[in-house]
């Protein structure tokens, strides 16, 4: 599974946990819902590490704890073309 997926559904993942929804998340996160729904739905390939801190702020979590998951501890490294 490549690391978009991954990222996706950690998001989609903690939402569920903290009781949010993408739109909830974003202004938690002080993001656009926009930016949160195109990293969910993969229409963001790569999403900055400002952002990603940026959602883990807004679900009261630090980076380490997003990373902080088997799926992506098991990630084989991808080809960078």
């Amino acid at each position: 599974m490549d690391t978009q997926k991954l990222v996706s559904m950690r998001i989609q993942q903690l939402c569920a946990e903290h009781g949010y929804n993408i739109n909830s998340l974003a202004r938690q996160a002080g993001i656009p819902p926009t930016t949160l729904k195109n990293i969910i739905y993969g229409k963001s390939h790569n999403p900055g590490i400002v952002t990603i801190k940026l959602i883990c702020d807004g679900l009261g979590i630090s980076i380490y704890d997003f990373f902080d998951n088997s799926q992506f501890k098991s990630k084989v490294p991808e080809d960078v073309d």
